[in-house]
């Protein structure tokens, strides 16, 4: 089969995927940033921070992967 008619179609996919995967990621940082706006604790407020960060790092890696698909 040749490459050449099957790739758009792939690639299509993958933004697809991305696109769910940063869908997805937003929700994560939503709920991250609920929690470390309620945290009762420094603890609690700096792993809820983590997650806030690592979520946005996720997020512009997928958009990043998404332009380059």
């Amino acid at each position: 089969m040749d490459e050449d008619c099957t790739a758009p179609a792939e690639m299509g996919d993958l933004r697809s995927l991305l696109h769910g995967l940063n869908n997805q990621l937003g929700v994560i940082l939503a709920h991250a940033e609920l929690l470390e706006a309620k945290a009762h604790d420094e603890t609690q407020r700096a792993r809820a921070t983590e997650v806030v960060s690592a979520a946005i790092s996720a997020m512009t890696i997928a958009r990043a992967l998404r332009q380059h698909a």
